[in-house]
C-alpha cells in the first residue's frame, strides 16, 4: 500500500474543524440544498475540500477529501466541487491563505443581484470594516467585486486573478450565486465572511430605507 503524501493526523484535525464550522454555517441557512464548498490548507501542496453534492449540515470525515494545488484528487475516486479551481488559485497565489469559504446566503445572493449593475458593493465608514485583516480604522472604503455568474470556471478564475492583480481582497460575490471569502485560517475566514454578510445586509437595508 502506497503512503499518502500528506500528514493524515493533520488532515483529521482539519476535517474536524471543517465539520464543526460548516455545520454552524448550515444552521444559519447559508448552505441551502447541498450548495457551498469549503476548504483548508493541509500543507504547501495539499488541501482538504468538501466532496461535491453533500449536505453541509451533516458532514462527516468521509465527506471531505484531499486534492493537490492543481485540484487533482489524492487517494480518492470521489469528486470535489466543480468550483475547486476557485479555491486552488488562492492557495497557489497566497501561501498565507489557509482557508476558503464559499456560501450561498440569502443576503449574499440578493446583494449580488441588486448591485450587479455597479459591478461592486461599496462599503464605506463602517466600524466593522476593522474585522478585515490588516484594517485598523473604520475611516476607509472597501469595494466588494461582483463577478458575472458562469459555468466556465477557468474563465471565472481568470477574472478573479485580474481582480487580485489590482488590489488586495478578502472576498468577492458572484452574481445570483453567492460569496467567496478567505483568510489565514478558519477563524480569519469566518470573521471575514461574517463581516461581509453583516455589511451587505446593512447596504441592502439602506437601499430600502433611504427616501
Amino acid at each position: 500500500m502506497s503512503l499518502i503524501p500528506y500528514d493524515a493526523d493533520r488532515f483529521r484535525l482539519i476535517a474536524d474543524q471543517m465539520i464543526v464550522s460548516t455545520r454552524e454555517l448550515a444552521q444559519l441557512g447559508w448552505t441551502p440544498a447541498t450548495s457551498s464548498n469549503f476548504s483548508m490548507r493541509i500543507d504547501e501542496k495539499h488541501l482538504a475540500i468538501t466532496v461535491s453534492g453533500r449536505d453541509k449540515g451533516r458532514l462527516t470525515e468521509a465527506d471531505i477529501m484531499v486534492v493537490d494545488l492543481a485540484g487533482q484528487p489524492i487517494g480518492s475516486d470521489r469528486k470535489p466541487s466543480a468550483e475547486t479551481p476557485l479555491h486552488t488559485q488562492l492557495y497557489r497565489r497566497f501561501p498565507e491563505v489557509g482557508c476558503v469559504l464559499h456560501t450561498h446566503s440569502r443576503t449574499q445572493t440578493v446583494a449580488s443581484r441588486i448591485f450587479s449593475s455597479d459591478g461592486q458593493v461599496r462599503l464605506r465608514g463602517y466600524e466593522l470594516l476593522k474585522a478585515f485583516y490588516g484594517q485598523s480604522t473604520h475611516d476607509t472604503t472597501l469595494d466588494v467585486p461582483i463577478l458575472p455568474n458562469s459555468q466556465d470556471i477557468p474563465m471565472l478564475a481568470r477574472k478573479v486573478d485580474e481582480l487580485l492583480d489590482r488590489e488586495p481582497l478578502w472576498g468577492y460575490l458572484i452574481e445570483s450565486h453567492g460569496m467567496y471569502a478567505w483568510g489565514r485560517d478558519m477563524a480569519d475566514a469566518r470573521r471575514h465572511l461574517e463581516a461581509y454578510e453583516f455589511l451587505l445586509s446593512c447596504e441592502l437595508d439602506l437601499r430600502t430605507l433611504r427616501p
